[in-house]
C-alpha cells in the first residue's frame, strides 16, 4: 500500500464511500422481519458487487490492486452489519448510511494495521545510498 497522502486519502475516501452506499442500499432493500441468515448472505453479496462496481473508477485513480481488496471487504462487512440490523429493527436511511461509512472506516484501518504487521515497520527516506 502506498503511503503518499494522495493514496491514503483515496483509500480512506473510497472505503467510506462504498460503506455509505452499501449501508443505504441495504436500508432500501431489506425489510424488518427478513430471515437473518438469508439477509446476511444476500447483503454480503450486494456489498461485494457495489465494491466491485466502484473498483473500476477508483482503481484508475488509486491503483487497481491497492483498491480492489479493501473496497470489496468494506462492501462485504458493511452489507452484513447494516443488512442484519435492518432485518432486526427499523432504522433510518441516514443511520444506515452512517454506520455503513463507519464500517468502511474500520475496515480500511484494519487493513492498514494488518498490512503493517505483515510487512513490519518501514522507514522512508532514510536509506543510505552508495
Amino acid at each position: 500500500m502506498d503511503s503518499r497522502l494522495y493514496f491514503v486519502f483515496g483509500d480512506l475516501a473510497g472505503n467510506v464511500l462504498v460503506g455509505l452506499l452499501v449501508g443505504w442500499l441495504c436500508w432500501a432493500i431489506v425489510g424488518t422481519g427478513w430471515n437473518m441468515f438469508f439477509t446476511m448472505l444476500f447483503t454480503m453479496a450486494v456489498g461485494m458487487i457495489v465494491g466491485l462496481v466502484l473498483f473500476f473508477p477508483l482503481g484508475i485513480l488509486f491503483g487497481a490492486m491497492e483498491v480492489m481488496l479493501p473496497l470489496m471487504f468494506t462492501g462485504m462487512v458493511s452489507g452484513m452489519v447494516v443488512g442484519m440490523w435492518c432485518a432486526m429493527a427499523p432504522i433510518g436511511a441516514a443511520t444506515a448510511s452512517f454506520y455503513g461509512a463507519i464500517c468502511g472506516l474500520v475496515c480500511i484501518v484494519a487493513i492498514w494495521v494488518i498490512n503493517t504487521a505483515l510487512r513490519g515497520p518501514r522507514t522512508y527516506g532514510t536509506e543510505e545510498r552508495s
